[in-house]
């Protein structure tokens, strides 16, 4: 349980702690470049003053100028605890006055006298920093200036600036660790209602589709909760469903295959051929009703609520569906003695459906219709215009009148009026609602205008462009 809440841990970490590491990197390198710039511009004003104090001590000898340090001053100017002092007096035509003749040139002159040129070199296997300027002599006969380089190793320079560093970042530092110990704390604890949650449903049997509860639940986190009970509430409906579903298909199959196994025993214990013929015919007819419960039960099973994402509307004429499906009917409504009729105009009457659903539910209508109609009776299927928006399918039978109260519970699945001895599985009109439902259409079932029989009347929404056709 701990590996996702670790994985958030260093994912929020990381988006947290990050961009403070990345800022402490480059005030790092931003303060590593200040400071060594601090501490040449300190020791640069110091190197400036030791050569121009050096050029006072240059004087004239015989029209040349001459260096003249004294070791009491060469002390003062030059010795150092920490760095190495160097220089170097030339004049105007290069040749050295005083100092060391073999420290190398600047890379730039100076431009104007009194404006040193600070910068980084090398001499005798160590790193200097030089300053390099012209210095006018004040004896005028000696003419014309001298160049003044002096250079020191940077000991002092480095030691400066680590001081100037260390002081710059240390407290930066500290403020980073303290700053990761109280994220990290804040981290943890705002995730351990997610921990507990997640030990909470881990706990749970497989069966348990119960909310979870959301108190205590931080509210950026509630509406995946909110989701995840959405979730399991359907889930639970789908799981009900397919409990019911078997159920009922075991309670209703179990009855046809008893039957079965009846009429199998009974031919197998008959001698007289036509005895045992009468038998298979027994038996043909109880697998056909045997048959038609398992594809009622399929259908039911393929037009519920949760096949929704299934369904393929695509426009088609209800008036030509309807035709077809009814001549499909005529063998059978010739066998039982039923007059089958169709009335429909001249409009195609466009919705918006999936065809073979709607071909199901008109023949489940249909059969329902012969099915439940005295010998003698009529069936008509009747398709028009239900006002500017709708359409409608009407079929009307020659049946047993339903009663009011029956009227609502005769959409139930597996639902038979009391006194009825039609065979019939109850499924027929179910399949009927649950297509209805999934085309958002609306199912009415009413007493006949002719006062004898049922009316059932499926309205659909008319397809836009029929619609605009029609308008």
């Amino acid at each position: 349980m701990r590996a996702p809440e670790t994985a958030l841990q260093r994912k929020l970490l990381g988006w947290l702690l990050g961009p403070l590491l990345a800022l402490l990197v480059l005030d790092t390198a931003y303060s590593y470049w200040s400071s060594h710039n601090f501490s040449h511009l300190a020791h640069d004003r110091s190197l400036y003053e030791i050569g121009r104090e050096i050029a006072l001590h240059v004087k004239p000898a015989s029209g040349e100028p001459r260096l003249e340090l004294s070791p009491a001053a060469r002390r003062i100017l030059l010795d150092d605890l920490d760095d190495t002092v160097y220089f170097r007096i030339s004049g105007a035509d290069g040749r050295t006055v005083g100092g060391d003749e073999d420290f190398p040139s600047p890379p730039a002159l100076p431009v104007r006298a009194g404006r040193p040129v600070y910068y980084a070199t090398e001499f005798r296997g160590q790193p200097v920093r030089a300053a390099a300027f012209w210095s006018q002599l004040e004896d005028p006969s000696l003419g014309k200036p001298v160049l003044v380089q002096v250079a020191e190793t940077v000991n002092k320079r480095n030691a400066l600036a680590r001081d100037i560093l260390l002081n710059a970042v240390l407290p930066q530092l500290a403020l980073i660790l303290m700053a990761t110990v109280a994220v990290y704390i804040g981290v943890s604890r705002g995730l351990r209602p997610l921990l507990r949650l997640a030990q909470a449903v881990s706990r749970r049997s497989h069966v348990d589709l119960s909310p979870i509860d959301t108190e205590g639940v931080p509210a950026e986190v509630r509406p995946l909760v909110d989701e995840v009970n959405e979730l399991m509430q359907r889930l639970g409906k789908v799981l009900d469903f397919q409990s019911r579903f078997v159920a009922d298909a075991a309670h209703q199959m179990k009855t046809p295959v008893s039957g079965l196994k009846a009429q199998i025993e009974l031919a197998l214990r008959e001698n007289d051929p036509q005895a045992v013929r009468h038998s298979l015919g027994q038996l043909y007819v109880s697998a056909d009703r045997l048959s038609r419960l398992v594809r009622q039960l399929l259908s039911l099973a393929r037009n519920e609520p949760s096949a929704a994402t299934s369904v393929r509307m695509e426009p088609m004429s209800l008036k030509v569906m309807a035709f077809d499906a009814s001549m499909d009917w005529v063998p059978a409504a010739l066998e039982a003695g039923v007059d089958l009729g169709f009335e429909g105009g001249d409009d195609p009457l466009m919705i918006e459906a999936d065809a073979d659903r709607v071909r199901e539910l008109i023949n489940n209508l249909v059969d329902n219709a012969i099915r439940y109609s005295h010998r003698g009776g009529r069936v008509t299927v009747q398709v028009g215009r239900a006002g500017e928006a709708d359409v409608e399918l009407t079929v009307r039978d020659d049946g047993p009148r339903i009663p009011v109260q029956e009227r609502q519970r005769i959409f139930e699945r597996f639902h038979r009026m009391l006194g009825t001895s039609t065979d019939g599985s109850g499924l027929g009109l179910a399949i009927v609602s649950e297509i209805a439902r999934l085309h958002g259409a609306r199912i009415e079932l009413e007493e006949d205008d002719d006062g004898v029989g049922n009316r059932f009347t499926v309205r659909f929404r008319r397809a836009p462009a029929d619609a605009s056709l029609g308008a």
